[in-house]
């Protein structure tokens, strides 16, 4: 992995964190207790063992056919499992973008209200969330900076798997983002 050379590492570290935190299931959310209680189960009973999280180095990304239209961008963020066992994904990406010289742009964000669900990865299988954001400018904004890359850090992780990522993202930076669901695109 590449790391930025511009990036304040306090700024960097505060990032990351911050993504870290806001990717982590919300205490009362139903979907992560049953699905974490499921995965116990499984292993108290023998079963063999149950699949474990997907940690960031089992991954890879890659950005899925942009579908621009009417000053709107949808793309795919996939995610593939890069190692030789199962692992497992929920919940929303976080994502930072950077220009070309590696500094860090305003990135916001936005999780669209729908409800994650774990996907299961086999080895070489993938998860996608979609990606939207807005190429004209909206308010007071008079030009949208454009990115060179992506920072992507997969749910509950704080490393990051980085992809190239040539956008320009109007509305102060704002990505709207859905969790991960099964599949290379929607």
């Amino acid at each position: 992995m590449q790391r930025f050379k511009r990036a304040g590492s306090a700024v960097m570290a505060g990032a990351l964190l911050t993504l870290a935190v806001c990717s982590l299931p919300a205490s009362g959310d139903a979907t992560a207790v049953s699905a974490q209680s499921s995965a116990t189960t499984d292993s108290a009973r023998g079963e063999g063992s149950a699949p474990k999280r997907c940690r960031t180095e089992a991954l890879s990304a890659h950005l899925g056919r942009q579908d621009p239209g009417a000053g709107n961008v949808y793309a795919p963020l996939v995610l593939t499992n890069t190692s030789a066992q199962t692992c497992w994904v929920y919940g929303f990406v976080g994502l930072v973008m950077f220009d070309g010289n590696g500094d860090a742009l305003r990135t916001r964000v936005r999780r669209e209200n729908v409800r994650p669900h774990r996907v299961v990865l086999k080895p070489r299988a993938s998860a996608h969330a979609r990606l939207h954001w807005g190429m004209v400018e909206t308010g007071a904004e008079k030009r949208c900076p454009t990115s060179a890359r992506l920072m992507i850090i997969p749910p509950d992780e704080v490393a990051h798997l980085e992809i190239p990522f040539t956008a320009r993202v109007c509305d102060d930076g704002r990505i709207d983002v859905r969790p991960l669901a099964p599949g290379a695109h929607p």
